[in-house]
């Protein structure tokens, strides 16, 4: 069971995080004026992405997660990767507050915060895979949590 629950916890954030890497294209393409900008494409594409896409995988991956949770990993390796998980919610909150301006005719930012803003799902990736990968006992001079000096 543990083998397929992190199978499906994986395929969703690999969902998740490819709709967190294209919304931001389409919004610098919205921005921009691009093909991609009229209101039938974009709409329609970055509604689904989002709405059908993202927002689903996304509850999977945390649901997932914390089922996973339940199997006892430990270490101050989950408790950093789920502030970074958080930070991973937002940011897809946030480009859900953008793509709702976009759809009433707000466009607040420019080309290059939609560009910044595409960054930020990548760093998250990367921090949560290096600590998923090396996960640490503790970190700096503090001590492992209670229960952790018998675990490898």
């Amino acid at each position: 069971m543990y083998f397929w629950l992190k199978i499906l916890h994986v395929s969703a954030m690999v969902l998740w995080f490819a709709g967190l890497f294209f919304l931001p294209r389409l919004f610098v393409a919205r921005h921009r004026g691009e093909r991609d900008a009229a209101a039938a494409y974009f709409n329609a594409t970055a509604n689904t992405l989002y709405f059908r896409m993202a927002t689903p995988a996304a509850l999977v991956a945390v649901a997932s997660g914390m089922a996973l949770i339940a199997y006892g990993p430990g270490g101050a390796w989950l408790v950093m990767k789920l502030v970074i998980v958080a930070g991973a919610v937002c940011v897809h909150l946030y480009m859900g507050m953008v793509l709702y301006e976009l759809g009433q005719g707000r466009d607040r930012h420019g080309a290059w915060f939609y560009r910044l803003l595409g960054w930020a799902p990548l760093l998250l990736l990367l921090a949560i895979a290096a600590l998923t990968g090396a996960k640490p006992p503790t970190v700096g001079d503090l001590p492992p949590p209670p229960g952790a000096a018998g675990r490898p």
